[in-house]
């Protein structure tokens, strides 16, 4: 236990003296939501892997591999395709697009292309990215708490106060900068993290063809990529909705404003090629972990410490201790990024562009650190309340933000017909239609993924309404649009 604390203090003392050297930009709205845009590729490229995959990749995904098998390799594929997408679809052209507008969020770049007297697309976007962002948060605390019970037996509620006051504190007073470098120690510590607990868990099972025996003994479902789940699920359904996964990562802002904080256009370039190849390693080796891990540890109450029990069960208590590090890594590496998505939609776009507040960036700078802290604050408060399964919960914000906003980003990027009428329906109609979804028809649709509604309904609404409103428009005036 002691060697476990020694090393908690050692990481946490590195991402404290992360936060105080980046401290100095933080103190103007650009640098401390966007580091001034002057990150070079290597940061990008793990800062976007980090913050995407949360604890959801080491407590989450390595319990859908513990709980249903070799399907949870679909949704491997799903997130590399969809981060593979976001690269070559989104990055490049977004990056240009903010840094001729002085974009700082994503809220700006959407408002910015069109006369928003009313602020509307402003006050859509915000709307969704506080609800689903906080949602999000919630989630990763509820990882912190049961990281802390299970690597050292700590009480799950003091669990999720003790993380959050570093998490925290961290983000508080280094910003984005702090968030972005911490990101890469923390991704390379996941990446440490699942070559080597899925290597020792196929080891002590005696091999793969072993761990493949064992899992048809308890189930031949477990190692058939095409079965029937069962609850009657439709294979095809399953499978659909697990490739869908990787979908919302071509809207989440969380992930988009990684692309316009990079230096410049080269740096997006060789960013996109680590980031991919990075983020198949990790999600390869979580479902590993849980697959191997059903071999050796049959029967768990909870598949989601399925990581914290192989590290304690096959490795010295000085590995053990660097392994509660990965996972909470894991954590804090997108709660960070999250806080100060959140932060961004209250200071710059709320109080700034909607309320027009004419105080210098210094005071909105320090404003937005507040609001960090009472965000913060309101996710361990509600986390605290009521543990819930981590992938459900991470699920519906993915869906919810990656639906509002990816269908509208690719019509502004690619199609110069696309009209603020069809901005706001697409986030509208997106964000409605995957909740909607949620609450209503999953059930009855055999567990369909909400993002796949989601997304199609953004899609055609903002290209739908689009098209209506240009033709309303060219009928008023042809000679404009001649």
């Amino acid at each position: 236990m002691l060697t476990i604390i020694i090393i908690l203090v050692a990481y946490l003392s590195i991402l404290a003296g992360l936060a105080i050297w980046s401290r100095h930009e933080t103190n103007n709205l650009s640098g401390y939501y966007l580091a001034g845009k002057k990150l070079p590729f290597w940061v990008v490229a793990f800062s976007t892997n980090a913050t995407g995959e949360s604890g959801w990749l080491l407590l989450g995904l390595s319990g859908v591999g513990y709980a249903i098998g070799f399907q949870a390799y679909w949704i491997v594929i799903g997130e590399v395709l969809g981060l593979v997408a976001a690269w070559w679809i989104v990055a490049r052209r977004l990056k240009k697009f903010s840094d001729r507008s002085d974009a700082i969020t994503i809220p700006d770049v959407l408002a910015n292309n069109f006369s928003d007297k009313a602020t509307l697309i402003r006050g859509v976007a915000v709307f969704i990215i506080i609800s689903m962002s906080i949602t999000y948060v919630t989630a990763q605390m509820v990882a912190t708490g049961k990281a802390f019970n299970s690597f050292l037996g700590m009480d799950y509620a003091f669990g999720v106060i003790l993380g959050s006051i570093f998490i925290i504190g961290y983000t508080f007073v280094g910003g984005y900068k702090a968030s972005s470098y911490t990101d890469v120690f923390q991704g390379s510590l996941m990446l440490f993290g699942l070559i080597i607990v899925p290597a020792a868990a196929i080891y002590a099972s005696g091999g793969w063809g072993e761990v493949l025996s064992n899992l048809a003994t308890q189930d031949p479902h477990l190692i058939d990529l095409f079965a029937v789940s069962a609850n009657g699920e439709p294979s095809i359904i399953i499978i659909a909705s697990f490739l869908a996964i990787g979908l919302p990562l071509l809207g989440m802002p969380q992930l988009l404003v990684r692309f316009i904080s990079a230096r410049d256009d080269g740096a997006l370039k060789k960013a996109r090629v680590v980031s991919s190849s990075v983020l198949l390693m990790l999600t390869f080796g979580a479902v590993t972990v849980g697959v191997a891990g059903r071999a050796l540890f049959p029967g768990l109450e909870d598949p989601e410490t399925i990581f914290p029990v192989i590290s304690n069960n096959l490795f010295p208590q000085i590995i053990s201790g660097l392994l509660l590090m990965v996972v909470l890594s894991a954590i804090m590496s997108t709660v960070d990024s999250l806080l100060l998505l959140v932060s961004s939609s209250v200071i710059r776009d709320t109080y700034q562009k909607i309320f027009k507040s004419n105080k210098n960036e210094r005071v909105l700078s320090k404003y937005g650190k507040y609001i960090t802290i009472f965000i913060g604050l309101l996710a361990v408060f509600i986390a605290i309340q009521e543990p819930r399964v981590i992938f459900d919960f991470v699920l519906l914000s993915w869906s919810g933000l990656g639906s509002a906003f990816g269908p509208v980003i690719i019509g502004i990027l690619y199609s110069k017909k696309t009209t603020w009428e069809g901005v706001i329906a697409g986030m509208s109609g997106g964000f409605l239609a995957s909740t909607i979804w949620v609450t209503w028809f999953k059930e009855e649709y055999y567990g369909l993924y909400e993002a796949i509604p989601g997304f199609i309904m953004g899609l055609l609404l903002t290209f739908g309404v689009s098209w209506l409103t240009s033709l309303k428009k060219t009928k008023k005036n042809p000679l404009k649009y001649a």
